[in-house]
């Protein structure tokens, strides 16, 4: 299978219902899974006699963003997959946004690699960037919330 036909196949996945795919054939598997695992942070105690008490906390970070976000204005445009955030097609090339930037829908946003795949984020309507919620080249989750957007 090339590589434009897996991406289609991951663009079915995250367009869809479907939460999980799996294709096998004599030459490949292919298991395609949306969502991800819980994220966990591992905390340590400064005291010996708090060992015990060390425990995984699971999504301890994330738990404090939604709250961010909802006193804020505007639409979430949200990542459709676990990868890396670009802003740009390329490190020396321009943003395809800035905040307060009106887009037409289907333009791309963004960027999320995943599996060395890069997978353009467009917009699914017309809108105005109010946010950028994430920094470039940095980690996104399922669901993380992107952009803040103003519908037009």
């Amino acid at each position: 299978m090339d590589m434009k036909d897996l991406k289609l196949l991951i663009k079915m996945v995250t367009e869809t219902d479907i939460s999980e795919f799996e294709l096998e054939n004599a030459e490949e598997k292919i298991r395609i899974k949306r969502g991800s695992a819980p994220s966990y942070v591992q905390v340590q105690a400064p005291a010996p006699a708090a060992i015990p008490h060390a425990v995984h906390v699971a999504a301890a970070p994330a738990a404090a963003a939604p709250a961010a976000t909802a006193d804020e204005k505007g639409e979430q445009v949200t990542s459709p997959i676990v990868g890396t955030f670009y802003r740009a097609p390329a490190p020396d090339a321009a943003p395809y946004v800035e905040v307060g930037q009106i887009v037409e829908k289907g333009q791309v946003l963004c960027i999320v690699e995943a599996m060395k795949l890069m997978n353009e984020i467009e917009a699914e309507f017309r809108c105005k960037i109010l946010k950028i919620s994430k920094e470039n080249a940095h980690p996104v989750e399922f669901g993380d919330v992107l952009f803040l957007v103003e519908r037009m």
